[in-house]
């Protein structure tokens, strides 16, 4: 699938330039080769940078195992995540590095959320029966990932902030509603190609206990002012963090682990891990940055809107669509259309709001796909992509749903 996916980026961004071409527009030439030079340089330049965090968290990540703190943690989830990865064995060591991951991702710790996904990924690539195709485990874990699970997206407040939003969390629950769209989206896509029991007891269970803790949340929430919101967020989820860290070391202390030899053998991991990435990371990266310089995308939002406009439909969404359509490649191109549609049509706009909601309710998909499948030599990735692509198209719409509910 991942070699279907290169071709079409590839074939697509050669049309758009020849298209250009046609139209006289000879710069799209010199754009495209200085794309392809930028994406290898940011290729390795993200690579380089995860070195660090990789080998913090993969050494801590093993500290927490031999404390047998990572497993405590995983009875919470286990229930749950059996019966939504029924081919990991009851107790294995991959449930709580799934737990880990998606309490991150939660708590919105975007340097913790990744070398904690990759361990997640590695620990499953362990139970992989066919190494380089994705099991069914990893595809369910990919797509909880590329559908963005952040509660509380604080840098879109601050950047709302910023650009002088009358207020600025006003957009946390229309963003609440289409990451949640985005995410039960994914998760019922795989449940149906993987024939996975959603209407079992347990997951309902789990499901009720969420709901009722997450609107415990936003009635919280609603009480607070948007620098209150960002300031407890911060505080909620470094506040967890430095606890894990503290109780990893403590418990491995007690358990009488050589806790430095441990860290520095994780470390080791993590190390190799990052330089292994970089293969993966500029072959993806050079085909979005192929995609964006050829003006593909610029393409297809006339095109959205000479569609929409045809059938008399209400075309403001079209203003926010850069964000939207760019999130799934690049989360700084997406930032940076989100900024531009605010400065353009005003941050409290419709546009300025949607463009918001776009950001904070959907991930770099083709990132994660590269990242995560990279790391453990992934070739073949089956239904990863199609449901992965099925909850971002799902967040794209409740949001332009929602923000229409919400703003008129």
């Amino acid at each position: 699938m991942l070699n279907r996916v290169w071709m079409v980026f590839f074939a697509v961004s050669l049309a758009a330039v020849l298209l250009r071409l046609g139209q006289g527009d000879t710069s799209v030439v010199s754009a495209a080769v200085e794309g392809l030079f930028a994406s290898a340089k940011l290729a390795a330049e993200i690579a380089i940078g995860l070195v660090g965090v990789l080998a913090l968290w993969l050494g801590l990540m093993r500290v927490g195992e031999k404390a047998g703190m990572v497993a405590a943690l995983a009875k919470v989830s286990e229930p749950l995540l059996a019966k939504l990865m029924p081919e990991v064995p009851k107790g294995d060591p991959a449930f709580g590095s799934v737990t880990m991951n998606l309490m991150a991702n939660v708590l919105g710790l975007d340097n913790a959320a990744t070398p904690l996904g990759l361990k997640a990924m590695n620990d499953l690539q362990r139970l992989n029966p066919i190494k380089d195709t994705a099991s069914n485990a990893q595809i369910l874990f990919l797509v909880l990932n590329t559908s963005s699970v952040t509660l509380i997206p604080v840098t879109v407040f601050l950047y709302r902030a910023q650009q002088g939003a009358a207020s600025p969390a006003d957009v946390f629950l229309p963003i609440l509603l289409a990451t949640s769209a985005s995410t039960l989206a994914g998760l019922l896509c795989v449940a149906l190609v993987q024939r996975l029991p959603l209407f079992s007891a347990v997951v309902l269970g789990y499901g009720a206990l969420m709901i009722s803790a997450l609107l415990a949340l936003i009635a919280y929430l609603g009480t607070l002012a948007a620098d209150e919101i960002a300031a407890v967020s911060g505080l909620a989820g470094n506040g967890v963090l430095l606890g894990l860290i503290f109780l990893f070391v403590l418990g491995a202390s007690v358990r009488r682990v050589a806790i430095y030899d441990e860290f520095i053998e994780g470390a080791k991991e993590g190390f190799g891990l990052a330089i292994q990435l970089i293969p993966y990371l500029l072959a993806m990266l050079l085909a979005i940055g192929l995609l964006r310089a050829s003006g593909a995308l610029d393409y297809l939002l006339s095109l959205i809107a000479a569609l929409v406009s045809a059938i008399g439909g209400d075309t403001r969404f079209v203003d926010a669509l850069p964000t939207a359509l760019m999130k799934p490649f690049s989360g700084s191109g997406a930032r940076a259309m989100m900024l531009e549609t605010m400065a353009h049509h005003g941050v409290d706009s419709f546009a300025g709001r949607l463009a918001a909601v776009f950001q904070g309710s959907t991930e770099t998909t083709f990132y994660v796909l590269a990242v995560y499948f990279g790391a453990v030599g992934i070739k073949y990735s089956r239904h990863a992509v199609g449901c992965a692509l099925t909850a971002d198209l799902a967040g794209i719409l409740a949001a332009i749903g929602v923000c229409y509910w919400f703003y008129g």
